[in-house]
């Protein structure tokens, strides 16, 4: 008889250890203090402990240790009674027959629980870890990309200009309709004799759009190692979404980069005025070649 009591005792204790850690793990899962469980349930936190530690030392009768896991559960959102009935309250010293509490599927019927939440807390921190790459991979991509007029506001940019100023400069706004496939390889223009000649080297890949004597040449995005030309009579603007990415030659000069990495830049490059092409051929008079002297 004294055996059959230790049984019981023992796989009441047994049960109460693998509740007590699936009420422990869901409690710190919520990031719960057991003051806050013991403010909730009006239970002693060192009842609260006891019952995590699976301590029966430190436990009253087990009928009323049923009614505080039934408390401690609901306090953190689970289902207690369905979890305080899985522990026994009574000690059956009689054979007895099968019950729902006494089988091997309601014995561990808690740990199924827990191993089912951890399922659903890894595939919650899964899904919103791929929510949160891929939301930082578009707006890393958008943010080469200028906006639209009318979307909001416009990026900091800096604009640089290469010659004197021009009335056809303000007119490069208007061909803004004509836009190229942004994954298309652009046609570069044939070199010739025209005073404005632009070559675009890509050390990585930016958004480009090229503007020559008003008229919208090619906006797209080019690649890394790609190099494209243009040429115009009056002023090219070039404008990239990864200024410190584009290395640019002005008129067979050495390349420079448009800007900093990131970075929106446009600067437009014009040709010679005829005045400047005048004072630049006109001889240099010194004293040697004045007359008389």
């Amino acid at each position: 008889m004294k055996d059959k009591t230790l049984q019981l005792n023992r796989e009441q204790a047994r049960l109460l250890a693998e509740i007590g850690a699936y009420l422990r793990c869901l409690r710190q899962d919520q990031t719960l203090s057991l003051e806050a469980i013991a403010a909730t349930t009006l239970i002693p936190v060192r009842t609260l402990m006891a019952i995590e530690e699976g301590n029966a030392i430190q436990l009253p009768e087990p009928v009323y240790v049923q009614g505080f896991i039934r408390r401690y559960a609901d306090a953190i959102g689970a289902d207690g009674t369905e979890i305080a009935n899985a522990f026994p309250a009574q000690s059956d010293l009689r054979s007895p027959k099968p019950t729902w509490s006494s089988t091997v599927e309601a014995q561990l019927r808690p740990l199924h629980l827990y191993l089912v939440y951890m399922l659903l807390v890894a595939g919650a921190v899964s899904g919103l870890s791929y929510v949160l790459n891929r939301s930082s991979a578009q707006a890393f991509r958008y943010a080469n990309l200028p906006q639209q007029p009318g979307t909001g506001q416009l990026p900091t940019q800096k604009v640089e200009l290469y010659g004197p100023p021009s009335p056809s400069q303000k007119a490069t706004g208007g061909a803004a309709g004509k836009v190229a496939d942004k994954t298309a390889t652009p046609s570069p223009a044939v070199i010739s004799d025209k005073p404005v000649r632009i070559g675009l080297a890509l050390k990585a890949q930016s958004w480009i759009r090229i503007v020559a004597d008003g008229k919208m040449e090619f906006e797209g995005v080019l690649s890394e190692g790609a190099q494209q030309t243009w040429a115009a009579k009056q002023q090219i603007t070039v404008r990239a979404g990864n200024a410190g990415g584009v290395l640019v030659s002005y008129n067979e000069s050495p390349p420079k980069l448009l800007g900093e990495p990131g970075t929106v830049e446009e600067k437009t490059f014009e040709a010679q005025s005829q005045a400047e092409a005048n004072l630049s051929e006109r001889p240099i008079v010194t004293a040697s070649n004045l007359p008389g002297l």
